[in-house]
């Protein structure tokens, strides 16, 4: 059986949408849309209200964290035609060139490179050994493009994203941590550079 989702409910004027599945404890996660609780099947509205109603203090200071965070990325100065036209050409001249020293070092081939901006992804890599990298990476330090690039070519030996493909991961780039963290925490912004379609 699947997770189960209700209709939003209410709680001391807090509303969130309560969601039932094969899972062992309460937890709420806060996104832009709303307030979601995902909880255990048997769980009852009313014990839902009390985890929602307990929790209430750290709801509105993370609700408070997302709407920040919202607004910042409209803020962001979108980029033009132009500017996005340079970042190609940039990640033209850039990209292939670390693909190749860090595919050589690992000793992989790979077939064609992709350059083109997303809006969801940084990389990617196909089944047939292509790679795939957003524009927008050329936004980010040269340390966040390496580690994109390293994670890409990882996939052509574990294509999953097992311990074992980190721990591959990390012996050719011991700092991918730091800078995959760095786009997490930023990649975001970056991508509200670009305009809604």
């Amino acid at each position: 059986m699947g997770a189960s989702q209700e209709a939003p409910v209410v709680c001391e004027d807090m509303e969130y949408t309560l969601i039932k599945s094969r899972r062992k404890t309460i937890a709420i996660e806060i996104r832009e849309d709303g307030v979601i609780v995902r909880a255990p099947l048997r769980t009852s509205k009313r014990e839902a209200d009390a985890f929602v109603a307990k929790h209430a203090d750290w709801i509105q200071k993370q609700r408070k964290k997302v709407d920040a965070r919202r607004a910042e990325r409209e803020s962001v100065p979108k980029l033009t035609d132009e500017e996005l036209a340079e970042l190609k050409v940039r990640a033209l001249d850039y990209i292939p060139g670390r693909v190749d020293h860090y595919a050589r070092l690992m000793g992989l081939s790979y077939g064609r490179i992709t350059l083109r901006m997303q809006k969801t992804r940084w990389g990617s890599c196909s089944a047939k050994k292509n790679l795939n990298f957003n524009i927008l990476l050329m936004l980010a330090p040269p340390e966040v493009i390496d580690s994109v690039i390293v994670h890409e070519l990882c996939h052509l030996r574990e294509m999953n994203h097992s311990p074992r493909f980190y721990e591959l991961v990390r012996s050719v780039y011991p700092e991918y941590d730091k800078w995959n963290r760095w786009l997490k925490q930023n990649g975001s912004l970056l991508m509200s550079r670009t305009r809604a379609s």
